[in-house]
């Protein structure tokens, strides 16, 4: 068999998307980097807790990601579009959204 036509056995899971999950997993993209700040310092904050340290700076640093304007825009959109994709009836949506979560999560730690 030549290598080429092993190329079309290949399933492509983001030509069968709907538009809404496009959407979302293009956030989802974009809010990547601030995700993960997030969660790190949710788990710097707890630690912080647990040990009865101040923790004012770490929470002042995740409001401030909180109160950026285009990360809550997108954050607003990406809420908007979840019960659309939740709900969908494509199966292949949700699909390659958790194996895009999981991908990030991975990429975060």
């Amino acid at each position: 068999m030549k290598p080429w036509l092993l190329l079309l056995l290949v399933p492509l899971p983001a030509f069968a998307l709907s538009p809404a999950a496009e959407e979302f997993m293009r956030l989802a993209k974009a809010l990547e980097p601030v995700h993960c700040e997030k969660r790190k310092l949710r788990r710097e904050i707890a630690l912080a807790q647990a040990q009865g340290q101040d923790a004012r700076a770490l929470k002042d640093k995740f409001a401030a990601l909180d109160r950026d304007p285009k990360t809550a825009k997108l954050e607003k959109r990406l809420a908007q579009l979840e019960p659309r994709v939740s709900k969908s009836a494509d199966p292949q949506d949700l699909a390659a959204i958790s194996s895009q979560h999981r991908e990030a999560f991975y990429r975060c730690e």
